[in-house]
């Protein structure tokens, strides 16, 4: 009699513990991430997507049907890499995207100030052609958060390149020749609150930055470093450079040099290996020389905040 009776209480116990096992317990949530709202997508972002239920990624995408590019000869076609995408992938109670923006010149800094303002990262400026008439540029953008934020976000930066599509191949002359420079050198200085050296015609600055590669510190002299050429005068002056920057730093640098009109032409890495990891954006300016002067101050601003707030 007894070992029947203990076989049913072991069994009334297991059957109880695996219930209760498979019960949701209260007040606690799914860890299942929610699935993504597709239609709301492409209402937001204006766009057209597919989804990759194996990676549970939606993406949707923008093909470039309004340009004719030719690279060296060969009719470049939207599938052979001239479309706009961005793909948004849940992440916990978040979600994620992650896009690439194919512009013409004239469109990259209006697109760039469109994303930016509206909340996303931009992440990497180049080109992804030689030889191509017209030169275009790709755009990689990313960001975290809401869904709805991400997808409308994307949404204006869409729009902003179908307002800019017949923007201008090249801008306004400028008129500057560094044999005919007259700026006051003295004046950049104080706003900088960097000296530099006059040769050529070309007033520059370099500000250092250390680095290590294959286990050796590399400095300014090595290419470590943001630097800004001027040339003109002090009313019309161009202004050409580089800036050297952790990941962590590049979308601060970014808004300063759009706040104050400076052209980004180009974000990428140097080097490999190297210790921190760095990235290097290029830039463009024309405007009054002090203008131009207050803008890389900016972004030589923007670094030193972030380095305080790490601190």
């Amino acid at each position: 009699m007894l070992k029947p009776l203990i076989a049913s209480l072991v069994a009334v116990s297991v059957g109880l513990a695996l219930c209760a096992a498979a019960a949701p317990s209260k007040g606690r949530k799914s860890s299942a991430a929610a699935p993504l709202d597709t239609e709301q997508i492409e209402r937001l972002t204006g766009a057209t997507g597919k989804l990759d239920a194996k990676e549970e990624v939606f993406k949707v995408s923008v093909p470039r049907t309004d340009l004719s590019l030719t690279v060296g000869g060969v009719h470049v076609t939207p599938a052979l890499g001239l479309t706009s995408w961005a793909a948004f992938k849940r992440v916990g109670q978040q979600a994620m995207v992650m896009g690439d923006l194919v512009l013409l010149e004239g469109q990259v800094n209006p697109v760039m100030s469109a994303a930016l303002d509206s909340g996303l990262e931009v992440t990497a400026l180049h080109n992804h052609f030689l030889w191509d008439s017209p030169r275009v540029m790709f755009m990689h953008i990313g960001g975290m958060g809401q869904e709805a934020g991400l997808a409308e976000a994307v949404g204006k930066v869409f729009a902003r390149i179908r307002e800019t599509s017949g923007a201008a191949a090249e801008p306004p002359a400028a008129g500057i020749d560094p044999a005919g420079t007259t700026l006051d050198p003295s004046k950049i200085d104080r706003a900088l609150k960097v000296k530099g050296d006059l040769k050529d015609g070309v007033y520059k600055v370099v500000v250092g930055r250390t680095a290590t590669m294959h286990g050796r510190p590399v400095g300014a002299a090595m290419g470590i470093n943001t630097w800004a050429a001027f040339a003109g005068s002090d009313d019309r002056a161009v202004v050409d450079g580089d800036v050297v920057m952790l990941e962590s730093e590049l979308q601060g640098v970014l808004k300063a040099l759009r706040g104050a009109g400076l052209d980004v032409v180009a974000i990428h890495q140097h080097m490999s290996g190297e210790e921190p990891r760095l990235l290097f954006l290029h830039y463009w300016g024309v405007g009054p020389a002090i203008d131009l002067a207050k803008g890389v101050r900016a972004a030589l601003d923007a670094i030193e905040a972030k380095r305080l707030m790490t601190r």
